[in-house]
């Protein structure tokens, strides 16, 4: 298909992949201080009223120090905790800790220092278990509510609801955190397990290919020994048989390695789901399909066009939405099997046809299909057809 410019290439690398584990350390620390830097805004208030002179000395002097070694203490807890995390008594103290020193601050120095129970309530839903935190989180309410009325605030109750929803809101997305690693360690079990099935697959393949053939083979030579010195002509015919069965071996061992290169549409369909969704592309790919009758090679071709299509999608049209169709035809050239990719996206940066559309061609056109691409008034269609035996149904919806 068209190739993008190297320059947006590197761009796209240098991106944090979305949905992706860290490929490198730089990409850990960026997730870590994006994950944390937002909360940093309600640090503004604080720093606001020791910036105004609202203290004196000591009172200014007392709270820079305080402010210092909460953010310390908070980015030390919730920065540490996205990695390894640290001993369940650790997290324990650290967010009691967090909790009294927000408390002294308010206390002392005002109700503009009430935000710090914000970062209070985040680290409760970051770091606690789900139970404790369900707890935690209108504790940390509550404590702050109590302190904001003992020091005059009148707004106290409009952050007692900012308090709980940053605080409930977190634990969601440690919970959305969680099961994107589990899903992810699924996905690998199922794709080693799958593998694994295809070794054992290809095992049995060979040896029901190859054991009676190299038996025969070595049954045939051992009698071509014993008969070579008193019997050359019964030993010459046993070797012409030994070179028709390796013959026939070969022809065998071939076939099923090129099945095995063949691509299937049922696994590419699969495969596309996959990776539309990886690359947060909404994706309508057909669960299943009826190819009763299709021949081999009219298969292989559409899998082939449908590799190509969603590779393109992926990498080049910077689409938001793809649909996959795979339906049975009635056309002037014959009955037809049609596979349609359309998305929302350019087609490419490309003003012509690249490689992959025109090695597409080529091979459809090898076996009486046709292949038809381009821009559409909202988006890049590819339809590729080849010839299909009249009857049996292909389902189009996901």
């Amino acid at each position: 298909m068209t190739e993008e410019p190297r320059a947006e290439s590197v761009r796209a690398e240098r991106m944090i992949p979305l949905g992706q584990p860290p490929r490198t350390g730089r990409d850990l620390l960026l997730r870590k201080l994006l994950w944390i830097g937002v909360w940093l805004v309600f640090l503004s208030a604080p720093i606001h009223d020791l910036a105004s002179g609202n203290h004196g000395t000591a009172g200014t002097v007392g709270g820079w120090l305080g402010l210092a070694v909460f953010v310390g203490a908070y980015l030390t807890l919730v920065f540490r905790n996205m990695g390894t995390p640290l001993p369940r008594r650790l997290v324990v103290v650290l967010v009691v800790f967090l909790a009294l020193l927000a408390t002294v601050q308010c206390l002392t120095l005002g109700p503009a220092w009430l935000g710090l129970y914000c970062y209070v309530s985040v680290a409760c839903g970051a770091t606690l278990p789900l139970r404790a935190a369900y707890w935690a989180i209108p504790g940390t309410a509550a404590l702050m509510l109590l302190v904001g009325l003992r020091v005059g605030e009148q707004d106290a109750q409009d952050l007692v609801i900012l308090v709980l929803l940053i605080g409930f809101a977190m634990t969601g997305v440690v919970q959305l955190i969680r099961t994107t690693i589990e899903l992810r360690k699924a996905r690998a079990t199922v794709a080693q397990l799958a593998a694994n099935e295809e070794r054992l697959r290809l095992a049995r393949d060979l040896h029901d290919l190859l054991g009676h053939s190299l038996s025969l083979i070595t049954l045939k030579s051992e009698l071509a020994g014993r008969m070579l010195p008193d019997h050359p002509d019964k030993a010459a015919q046993q070797v012409a048989d030994i070179e028709q069965v390796s013959r026939q071996a070969l022809v065998d061992v071939r076939e099923a390695v090129t099945g095995y290169r063949r691509p299937r549409l049922a696994a590419e369909l699969a495969g596309a789901q996959v990776a539309l969704t990886a690359a947060t592309v909404v994706a309508n790919v057909p669960a299943e399909t009826d190819l009763t009758g299709v021949p081999e090679e009219s298969e292989s071709a559409l899998a082939w066009a449908l590799r190509e299509a969603v590779t393109n999608v992926v990498r080049h049209s910077g689409a938001s939405r793809c649909t996959v169709e795979v339906l049975r035809r009635q056309t002037l050239d014959g009955p037809m099997l049609e596979l349609s990719v359309e998305d929302d996206g350019s087609g490419g940066s490309g003003n012509g046809p690249g490689n992959g559309l025109t090695g597409l061609t080529e091979r459809l056109e090898k076996i009486g299909g046709t292949l038809q691409a381009g821009r559409e008034k909202h988006g890049f269609r590819l339809v590729a057809r080849v010839p299909a035996p009249a009857g049996g149904n292909v389902g189009s919806g996901a």
